[in-house]
C-alpha cells in the first residue's frame, strides 16, 4: 500500500514528537516509566561528576550516500541548534558536526535513523508508482545472468 505525502508527514510528526517530549497522557506515562528506569540505573552507576557537566564536543564526520540523507541530517542538526559544515575539499557527501557524544547517541542519531527510514520508504514507493504508471508497468530490478 502506497503512503501518501500527508501520511508521511504525519508519521514524521509522530517520530519527532517521541523525541520532543510527551504530548499525551500515555506518552507522559511512558516517559515517567522511562525516567524511573533511568533514575534506578543512575543509583547503581556512579558517573564521574566532572564528565557529566563538561562533556566535550566531538567532531563527527558522516559520509551520506545521497542528497536526501544529507539534507535530512543537516535539517535535524539545525533543529537542535547544531551547525553542519564541510571542510574545503571534502566531498559533497560528507557532513561534519560538532556535538556532545551522548546527545548524538541518545537523540540525534536514533531520530535521524527513524526519519531516514520513513523517507526512504516513501521515496521508494513514490518512485515505483510513478515508473509503473507513467513509464512501464514492470518496474522490477534487472535479472542477473551468468557471465
Amino acid at each position: 500500500m502506497a503512503m501518501t505525502e500527508e501520511q508521511l508527514r504525519e508519521r514524521l510528526r509522530k517520530i519527532a514528537a517521541l523525541f520532543d517530549g510527551a504530548k499525551t497522557a500515555g506518552e507522559r506515562e511512558a516517559a515517567a516509566a522511562a525516567m524511573a528506569r533511568v533514575k534506578e540505573s543512575l543509583k547503581t552507576a556512579r558517573p564521574d561528576p566532572a564528565k557529566v557537566y563538561t562533556e566535550p564536543l566531538v567532531e563527527m564526520q558522516f559520509s551520506l550516500t545521497d542528497q536526501w540523507q544529507r539534507r535530512l541530517l543537516s535539517a535535524l542538526c539545525r533543529r537542535y541548534g547544531l551547525t553542519p559544515f564541510r571542510y574545503r575539499r571534502q566531498r559533497h557527501t560528507t557532513l561534519m558536526v560538532r556535538v556532545k557524544e551522548s546527545f548524538l547517541n541518545q537523540v540525534l542519531w536514533p531520530e535521524y535513523c527513524q526519519l531516514r527510514d520513513a523517507l526512504d520508504q516513501y521515496l521508494r514507493e513514490a518512485t515505483d508508482r510513478i515508473i509503473r504508471e507513467e513509464i512501464f508497468s514492470d518496474a522490477s530490478e534487472a535479472k542477473e545472468r551468468e557471465g
